[in-house]
């Protein structure tokens, strides 16, 4: 087994040493360096690049941002953040997914020792997604599309129309390792005008509201955390909380979100499975499930009982995907009515919204 390749960057001697430590442990990862800043890492690293970096954020002489930009301009390569994470720092975080990092690892201010300790697992299973990465799909990210962010505050939002049965169309998104681009990706391209969208991306709890007000600034579309019991209407997205699972419901003709705590379900919480399978059972042949980049097969058997419910079905086809896992095994199963290039998901939605009835 060839062995995954480790070069850690943080201004803590405590994280390197004990992050050193524990991943020295596993039989499949090597850690070739650690720098206490990137000045230092770059040098360091040109001599013997390594196959995944793990990057702090708030350093000396060159933040975590600026380097996994220079990084990913220069060679891309799958960057983890590995971060202690206030209110303010969750917003810089957000912009490390957006500049290309892979994944998140929080490190809390107290504790740190024995949390890096007990998160080995955690952090192991993230290096190993991250191998899978193709970054060439997170080094440029998606641009906003000024017109659509117009057509926000211009193009009023559908009526709804109640009814003892409903015909409303609803659109279910599960994402994962490069989600967060691919998501803005499709978002921006939506208008206004669109159908009700239900989101589970596989991100830590401190970061989806952040991850959403983000979103909402360059999207057409209104994006929020959903809370529990809020309605799913056109023009909105609702994306679960971090940290919970997130199911859809219906009350007569209305869809809302019942968000709930429980047990990680495919190692996952939120997990796309739940969503999927609640999607199946009270939207049926009214919805549209979308499965986007991921590592694993979270959302596969969800996306199977939405497709047998009638549902319209697509997933993300390989060469788009920074990870070709959940969608692979969503087509393995038989659930997937088409794959689709992640440049053709908006025109898809919009598509969707004329014709299905």
């Amino acid at each position: 087994m060839k062995s995954i390749r480790i070069f850690i960057v943080d201004d803590s001697a405590t994280v390197r040493q004990v992050l050193s430590g524990v991943l020295e442990d596993i039989a499949d990862i090597t850690v070739i360096g650690s720098a206490a800043d990137p000045i230092f890492a770059l040098d360091k690293m040109q001599k013997d690049w390594p196959d995944v970096i793990i990057l702090d954020v708030e350093m000396p002489r060159m933040d975590g941002i600026t380097f996994l930009k220079k990084i990913m301009a220069e060679r891309p390569t799958p960057v983890i953040i590995c971060s202690t994470l206030t209110e303010t720092g969750t917003t810089t975080a957000m912009q490390a997914m957006s500049a290309g990092a892979v994944n998140i690892v929080t490190k809390p201010k107290i504790g740190l020792k024995q949390f890096l300790l007990e998160a080995g697992e955690e952090l192991v299973s993230a290096i190993r997604a991250a191998t899978h990465a193709n970054v060439r799909h997170l080094a440029v990210p998606p641009h906003a599309r000024p017109a659509a962010v117009m057509n926000k505050i211009n193009v009023p939002l559908a009526p709804i129309t109640a009814m003892a049965e409903t015909t409303e169309k609803v659109v279910a998104i599960g994402a994962s390792t490069g989600g967060t681009q691919a998501l803005e990706s499709v978002l921006t391209g939506l208008p206004a005008v669109c159908p009700g969208i239900v989101i589970v991306q596989h991100m830590p709890a401190a970061f989806t509201a952040a991850f959403a007000g983000r979103l909402n600034q360059v999207c057409a579309i209104e994006v929020r955390e959903a809370c529990n019991g809020d309605r799913v209407t056109p023009g909105k997205a609702l994306i679960a909380p971090g940290g919970r699972h997130m199911q859809l419901k219906r009350s007569g003709a209305y869809y809302y979100v019942e968000v709930l705590d429980g047990p990680p379900v495919n190692r996952h919480r939120p997990s796309v499975d739940v969503l999927f399978r609640s999607v199946a059972r009270w939207a049926g042949s009214n919805a549209l499930g979308i499965i986007m980049t991921g590592m694993g097969d979270d959302g596969a058997r969800g996306m199977k009982d939405m497709f047998d419910a009638g549902a319209m079905t697509l997933a993300q086809d390989e060469h788009s995907c920074v990870v070709y896992g959940m969608p692979k095994e969503a087509v393995k199963l038989g659930g997937v009515g088409r794959s689709v290039s992640l440049d053709n998901f908006a025109g898809e939605i919009i598509q969707y919204a004329k014709e299905r009835t």
